[in-house]
């Protein structure tokens, strides 16, 4: 019966697996580098009589295996920049060209008294009105997409804004003739006493 046998976990046996690959791989490189080792000739502990140089000179072998470099590509070396010395070197520093004649004219309006140092008319009326209304004005609106949905009635249930707006409007109307005729009668009623 398998109640009380272990469940066959795929990750650990595939981790297993490639540990064991790793090592056989492992084990393929040091055999590698040993053969290479070996097949290279001694070195020679005495030097032979005559010093003369030897025509092609082996390279040294290494213990560690060859790798290739990704950093730099194989072949001969470019040079990527010109030297230093070869840059032509400017004596005087290049500024760019100011149009004078806009400078000119700016420092003119700002003399003839209409406009104050930071280029604003001094007696701007419009924007006067703005400031002094602003404070009135509500603020404006986070999701004027709703607004626009209000406005129109297009949603379901709700009436639309310009319904609404015509309702209270008539309430104020209403409630406005209603206080103008109580208070009509009260005058007539202070001036008809005897």
């Amino acid at each position: 019966m398998g109640l009380f046998k272990k469940k066959h976990d795929p990750f650990s046996q595939r981790a297993a697996d490639l540990n064991q690959q790793i090592a056989a791989l492992e084990e393929q490189i040091k055999q590698l580098t040993q053969e290479q080792v070996a097949a290279s000739p001694p070195a020679d502990p005495a030097p032979p009589a005559d010093p003369a140089p030897p025509a092609d000179p082996a390279p040294p072998v290494s213990v560690q295996p060859r790798l290739r470099s990704t950093a730099k590509p194989r072949g001969p070396e470019l040079p990527y920049a010109p030297e230093p010395a070869a840059m032509p070197r400017h004596q005087e520093p290049i500024f760019e060209e100011v149009d004078q004649e806009r400078i000119q004219v700016q420092q003119e309006q700002a003399a003839s008294g209409d406009l104050n140092g930071l280029g604003v008319h001094k007696h701007d009326l419009v924007a006067f009105w703005r400031r002094l209304t602003a404070p009135f004005r509500g603020p404006s609106t986070t999701n004027p997409k709703l607004v626009n949905y209000l406005a129109a009635g297009s949603i379901q249930g709700l009436r639309p804004m310009r319904y609404e707006k015509r309702v209270a409007r008539n309430r104020f109307l209403v409630l406005a003739v209603i206080i103008v005729l109580v208070l009509w009668g009260l005058v007539a009623i202070y001036w008809n006493k005897p």
